[in-house]
């Protein structure tokens, strides 16, 4: 299963009066652990950016100025997530983002039911704790000290770890399958048996051990189920 964890960072809170995204960063998971691919975008907002949203980004309007306009990116940052789920935190603000600077450029808009909300699944979990991606860490006992600025990739990298370990750690998608695979992954077939040693393994058990057993059973009368028939 391919899931997508991503972050947006933006000049403020409201779309609908001209706020726009600066930054996405997007992480890649297959059966929720990471592959190594990621995206990664600076964006222009075509406006200036609000001297509260620069102290949280550290993203200025010279060093945005020459980076690409939302339409130039759309097309591949639509293909980076194709159909897998988002997987974010407070997913509501950042959808809403997405989906109106789709809508601006005539894109089709993402579906609300793609993304999983990390920050409703946290609250879920635990119920009245603090649920904001830092105190998510601080409970985890995952790194965040390089989080001094919000940044896109970096936080969607730590929304990967923490993700994980809400479902229960980096073990939960553990599946024991009766498929046997070749080293390469592939199915080796439904009539694949494993093949017998070519020598039997030494045994461990001493004779003493192996004694004390018999004796052991032989005092639990005929109807033990050890009892050789």
């Amino acid at each position: 299963m391919r899931e997508i964890v991503l972050d947006t960072e933006t000049t403020g809170f409201k779309p609908e009066q001209g706020d726009r995204i600066v930054e996405i960063g997007a992480v890649e998971l297959f059966n929720h652990m990471p592959t190594g691919n990621t995206y990664h975008q600076y964006i222009n907002p075509e406006r200036s950016m609000p001297e509260d949203a620069f102290k949280v980004h550290g993203l200025g309007d010279e060093f945005l100025s020459d980076k690409p306009v939302f339409k130039q990116i759309a097309q591949d940052f639509m293909d980076f997530i194709g159909d897998s789920r988002l997987v974010i935190h407070n997913a509501a603000f950042d959808m809403k983002f997405l989906n109106a600077e789709l809508g601006w450029i005539n894109f089709p808009l993402i579906p609300m039911e793609q993304a999983l909300d990390t920050l409703a699944l946290a609250r879920k979990k635990f119920p009245g704790a603090q649920a904001s991606l830092d105190a998510l860490c601080r409970r985890f006992a995952i790194d965040n000290s390089s989080r001094t600025l919000h940044g896109a990739l970096l936080d969607s990298e730590i929304l990967a770890e923490v993700y994980l370990e809400l479902l229960g750690g980096r073990q939960s998608g553990l599946e024991l399958s009766s498929t046997a695979r070749n080293s390469d992954g592939t199915d080796v077939g439904s009539d694949w048996r494993p093949r017998p040693r070519p020598n039997a393994l030494a045994p461990k058990l001493t004779k003493e051990e192996a004694a004390a057993h018999d004796a052991f059973v032989k005092d639990m009368g005929d109807g033990a189920l050890w009892v050789k028939g």
